[in-house]
């Protein structure tokens, strides 16, 4: 039977989930299940471990997506599908007539404004659980009629085994994690990397870090002088990982400084691997940083200057305008921060922050706080609801 999956278009978060539900799949089915992705398109390299035969990108008009959806999922003889934040996806697929499990990985995140954009009447609606649900979130959830509240969303693997509390201090071999950076409506999304990585760079070298892998959708030419520039002695390595060899690399480190998106920080967590947060890139990035600061009982998060933009009045926006709103500050935010001018100045600024932050987090923390405050069985429950549709559909009419 075949199955359409499809991550939004707005950093890695979605494809890890995706990488975690397919995996999920393969251990609690013998059923011979054929792959086909849509849009998708900067996660298909974290995806790349896993069997889809096939991907399609999708008209960038949102109104001819439900005409392109229709197609595909006519000719490829689509069954069922599994979707990642995209609502736009989720809805042209249930009006093409496939049931769909919706993945709802930032329920926390919604308000009023953002209620048009959500599938609120797909087959299933996964939200994963969060460790604070705002009212006017709750408020929107409430219209979904097939609600399922599923735990972290997050591979086995990421839970396994979590290390001894302390191993690896003082740390020396570090991952840097810099996510997927694209955006819709992100007009330069080398920005960030070009801001945040010279100061992150620059600390783990002062902190006495010798080894460290930048990974993330980054551009190669920055990148490339980034890494010739690295502070001696660090010795630097960059580049894209699959989920697999993310997982594996962030088994073996030390510390992990990323960028807080949702699905890493609950994987480092599942792992019990010390954690510090680089500024935020986007509004549930200022959730995410909060929540895991609060979750495992320490100051570990490296906040913008006010220059930038100031946190309280970005999550002001949001409660005015919804989410698009709040992004358009943090972005701009982010790009005057690298300018010539003040490039130099906000990147020294975020380096001092961070090395703060390292120094901190060597006094310990319960880093696996936040991934079980929420459980990490969540990929075999969206498994299990997809499983259920494709069940249902084999049955004799």
């Amino acid at each position: 039977m075949t199955v359409a999956v499809s991550g939004v278009e707005f950093g890695w978060g979605s494809s890890g989930k995706l990488s975690a539900v397919l995996a999920a799949l393969r251990q609690r089915t013998s059923a011979p299940l054929r792959f086909v992705g849509l849009a998708s398109g900067i996660g298909r390299t974290v995806l790349a471990g896993h069997a889809v035969e096939r991907w399609y990108d999708l008209p960038a008009s949102p109104g001819e997506v439900p005409r392109a959806v229709r197609d595909i999922v006519r000719s490829q003889g689509v069954r069922a599908a599994v979707v990642v934040l995209d609502g736009d996806v989720a809805k042209a697929l249930e009006s093409a007539g496939i049931p769909t499990v919706f993945v709802d990985s930032l329920p926390f995140l919604w308000t009023g404004a953002d209620r048009a954009a959500l599938p609120l009447e797909v087959s299933v609606y996964c939200a994963q659980r969060c460790v604070d649900l705002p009212d006017e979130s709750r408020k929107v959830l409430e219209d979904v009629q097939t609600l399922r509240w599923v735990e972290a969303v997050i591979d086995d693997g990421a839970a396994a085994a979590r290390r001894p509390a302390g191993e690896g201090v003082p740390y020396r071999r570090a991952l840097v994690s810099l996510g997927g950076l694209r955006a819709p409506r992100l007009a330069d999304w080398t920005v960030y990397p070009r801001v945040v990585l010279p100061a992150a760079l620059a600390a783990l070298a002062s902190y006495g870090v010798r080894e460290a892998h930048v990974a993330g959708n980054l551009p190669a030419g920055p990148v490339a002088q980034l890494v010739a520039e690295r502070p001696v002695p660090l010795r630097v390595t960059a580049g894209p990982l699959v989920h697999g060899e993310f997982l594996g690399m962030l088994a073996d480190c030390d510390v992990l400084v990323a960028s807080p998106g949702l699905t890493t920080l609950l994987e480092a967590g599942g792992m019990g691997v010390p954690t510090v947060c680089l500024p935020p890139q986007n509004l549930s990035q200022i959730f995410n940083g909060r929540f895991h600061s609060r979750a495992v009982g320490a100051p570990v998060r490296v906040t913008w200057p006010a220059d930038v933009f100031r946190e309280d009045q970005v999550l002001a926006m949001r409660a005015l305008g919804g989410e698009d709103s709040a992004l358009e500050l943090i972005y701009g935010g982010i790009a005057r921060s690298a300018g010539e001018a003040r490039g130099p100045r906000t990147s020294a600024a975020l380096g001092s922050r961070l090395l703060a932050a390292l120094r901190r987090s060597e006094a310990g923390a319960d880093w696996g706080a936040l991934t079980s405050a929420v459980g990490t069985g969540g990929a075999a429950q969206v498994a299990g609801e997809l499983l259920g549709i494709l069940r249902r559909a084999s049955l004799p009419a």
